[in-house]
């Protein structure tokens, strides 16, 4: 069996199975039993992650996470089974898709795009003004021989090329609408030269209102080219630290029309422009993030300082990097490294927005590429999930590279789901175990009557009703739990 026939084969036998069932149970069920690994985490992790903080995370799932529903039929054949299946989750479980048809094999790419409709229902797309518009006037909305997968099937050295990681929009735009996956635009304004600006752009401060122009110029021809076929965008990217150093003293603003950035000279308040023109630019249909790593009282204050100038924020990005192998070891070994007080402390700073919340990246190294490293990861990206997943005013949570050795130069080769050659790891099924089996409602039961009235508590999304008519046809809908 190849690894693509292995992965969509358990993908179809982990169809969730739930405690609501009145007819199936876990224990007769066909599905993957859970996966021996390793106790690779020290009791000083164990303490932080402990029964009473599973509990309350278990408590907190059940509340926010799960509704209460009804399903009427009638004309149902008496003594036939009727079937409620959950198909999609309103919360967003993401990933970016910087690597769509650049992973050197259609065997390979084909795994990477099975992903997203699957394990994924969110996809961030890549729009790095850098490499989106290299030249002046020369935007990568439509793809070329160069974005498609035969250029990448040919690439000894794909990141010696200039675009690895940033693939043209429109296929990847298309290919997202084609399988109902929500997008995210990654990112519209952020001050970072080296991985943003492109060469071109305007660097000295006699320049700054040519500068402003063209981020002003960026923004409406993004709005008006996608108008709202993108769910949401991140119209400004980690920002937060300029605010900061104002705020602090530590960063001195020019003039009324340019300031020293922690990245180098950018427009003077770059954030709030950038808003204020996506709000007038933009359908209102579309959601407008910012996004930050830097999370505490001075972002949530930024956050607030723009809402009441008149920015329209509708969710905060929060990110959570571990990029450092050493940490993820230090955490297994039960260092006080993004423990669940840490966690609260983080996301309680970013609620003072009072918006919801968007874990917008989120990297889990493997310490070591070995069962160990690889069980580690595992168990971290768990406890982490099941946190996140149960904070009340999150909507989603997006891990950032999903193979191994496909990251930006500098981050880790191994906090993957998958290997290079698109296997899965361990954190893979840890988190298709709560996505797709613990997280999802499946149950059935049998009609008594012709006339059908059934309340059950499941998680929020999209259901499938199954039943058979009193002449024997088939019958299907769909239905919201909210």
């Amino acid at each position: 069996m190849s690894p693509l026939h292995f992965l969509i084969l358990f993908l179809l036998l982990s169809l969730p199975i739930t405690c609501f069932s009145e007819s199936v149970s876990a224990e007769d069920a066909d599905i993957p039993k859970p996966i021996e690994k390793p106790d690779v985490m020290s009791s000083e992790y164990r303490a932080f992650w402990n029964d009473q903080i599973q509990s309350e995370i278990d408590a907190r799932i059940e509340k926010f996470r799960k509704a209460d529903a009804t399903v009427v039929l009638t004309n149902v054949k008496p003594g036939s089974e009727v079937q409620i299946e959950q198909i999609g989750h309103e919360f967003l479980f993401g990933a970016h898709i910087f690597n769509f048809d650049q992973l050197g094999s259609d065997d390979l790419n084909a795994k990477y795009k099975e992903l997203y409709g699957t394990l994924f229902n969110s996809a961030t797309i890549a729009f790095y003004w850098k490499t989106f518009e290299p030249e002046p006037g020369k935007t990568r909305f439509q793809g070329a021989y160069e974005d498609s997968a035969e250029f990448w099937n040919q690439q000894s050295d794909p990141k010696s090329q200039p675009h690895w990681r940033r693939p043209a929009t429109d296929p990847v735009v298309a290919f997202c609408e084609s399988k109902g996956i929500q997008m995210n635009g990654h990112t519209i304004i952020w001050g970072n030269r080296k991985w943003q600006h492109p060469d071109w752009l305007p660097k000295d401060p006699d320049q700054i209102a040519e500068m402003e122009k063209l981020f002003e110029k960026r923004i409406k021809e993004l709005a008006e080219y996608y108008q709202g076929r993108l769910n949401r965008w991140d119209v400004v990217n980690e920002s937060a630290t300029d605010y900061r150093l104002q705020k602090t003293g530590k960063l001195e603003q020019n003039d009324a029309f340019h300031q020293n950035s922690s990245y180098g000279l950018m427009p003077a308040d770059y954030a709030f422009q950038a808003f204020q023109t996506a709000k007038a630019a933009f359908p209102e249909t579309v959601q407008f993030n910012i996004n930050e790593y830097a999370v505490d009282d001075f972002y949530a204050d930024q956050v607030q300082n723009l809402i009441d100038r008149g920015c329209r924020i509708d969710l905060v990005g929060v990110q959570m990097h571990l990029f450092n192998p050493q940490e993820t070891l230090d955490i297994a070994a039960g260092k006080n490294i993004q423990t669940p007080e840490i966690q609260k402390k983080r996301l309680s700073a970013a609620d003072q927005t009072g918006k919801p919340l968007h874990l917008s990246e989120i990297t889990i190294t493997a310490p070591n590429d070995n069962e160990k490293g690889r069980a580690i990861q595992a168990e971290v990206a768990r406890n982490l999930y099941r946190y996140w997943f149960s904070w009340p005013s999150m909507i989603g949570i997006t891990w950032w590279n999903v193979v191994d050795d496909c990251g930006a130069p500098g981050e880790p080769s191994t906090s993957g789901l998958f290997t290079r050659q698109m296997e899965p790891k361990p954190s893979f099924f840890a988190l298709n175990q709560l996505i797709n089996e613990e997280w999802k409602t499946r149950l059935s039961f049998q009609a008594e009557s012709d006339s059908v009235e059934y309340r059950f508590r499941g998680f929020k999304g999209t259901y499938r009703i199954r039943w058979i008519n009193r002449d024997g046809t088939e019958k299907s809908m769909e239905m919201i739990v909210h």
